[in-house]
């Protein structure tokens, strides 16, 4: 059976140079496949919303909705390290919120971590709910929850002065105490700085290869998200035209009465002669 990685095995991977394979499931049979193929760690993400729900964006996310996906994804790995991802309204309000919130994933849930966007302003919930024994994974660079003041979703550290803010934020967020660090579209140059800056892991999504691992997006990589594609996605298959073509063919059979086959259905185990007589009963 595989053993359930802890935060000590990724700060030991990124002190070895073995890279993490992360990405985001939300569901009881894609966490399940995630833990088949021995990936190194599941994000349950608030980008259910747009994956999943059907949202423009992650903002209606609810705790509800974070938790009862984070739920079935352990159940679907339950060996896998997971971070259930904190949805915007669950920690802007006070510290005192944060960790009330953090500490349903883990009771709620059995996550491993939790994760939560921004750079200094975020800095006292870092710090509250590490204190309060929970390993915290910091999200800066693209942080689609606040994407609204980055005014849309671009990529970010693009000019010398908004990369020195995100190196300021990433070692601000590590000294608060965040066990690892999400870089999200950012460039690589950055990436690579901030990577061999910090002592925790520092892993990306979107933000180049020269860090300690890499996230994606289940519905990006499998080509089941189809609002939009973004550009540092690899597709490794295309799902989305597997079902629909699947689905066509079924409405056809459907239709020219080829489903169900006599091999799909359930025969009488009395003789026929007894069910016509029942029948009879009720003409």
């Amino acid at each position: 059976m595989k053993k359930r990685k802890t935060i000590l095995n990724l700060q030991s991977m990124k002190e070895k140079g073995e890279k993490a394979s992360w990405i985001t499931a939300y569901d009881f049979p894609m966490a399940s496949f995630a833990e088949q193929a021995d990936l190194d760690m599941i994000l349950v993400g608030d980008s259910m919303g747009m994956v999943v729900m059907g949202y423009e964006g992650t903002v209606p996310v609810t705790m509800d909705d974070c938790i009862s996906h984070c739920q079935a994804v352990r159940r679907g790995a339950p060996n896998t390290f997971c971070v259930g991802d904190m949805p915007f309204g669950s920690y802007q309000t006070s510290d005192e919120e944060a960790v009330r919130n953090a500490v349903r994933f883990l009771k709620e849930a059995d996550m491993d971590a939790i994760k939560l966007e921004g750079g200094k302003r975020v800095l006292s919930r870092i710090r509250a709910i590490s204190d309060a024994g929970i390993v915290v994974c910091g999200h800066i660079g693209l942080t689609p929850q606040s994407s609204g003041q980055q005014g849309g979703f671009k990529a970010q550290g693009r000019d010398v002065e908004s990369a020195r803010l995100l190196i300021e934020d990433a070692l601000a967020i590590q000294e608060a105490g965040a066990r690892f660090l999400l870089l999200e579209a950012v460039p690589p140059e950055l990436t690579e700085f901030i990577s061999n800056k910090l002592d925790i892991p520092v892993y990306s999504i979107g933000a180049g290869a020269p860090c300690d691992g890499q996230l994606i997006i289940c519905g990006d990589m499998l080509g089941m998200f189809q609002a939009f594609t973004p550009k540092f996605v690899k597709k490794y298959a295309n799902v989305a035209e597997v079902i629909i073509n699947a689905m066509k063919e079924y409405v056809d059979d459907v239709k020219q009465v080829r489903f169900p086959e006599d091999k799909h259905v359930y025969h009488i185990k009395d003789s026929i002669e007894e069910f016509n007589t029942m029948f009879d009963e009720f003409r």
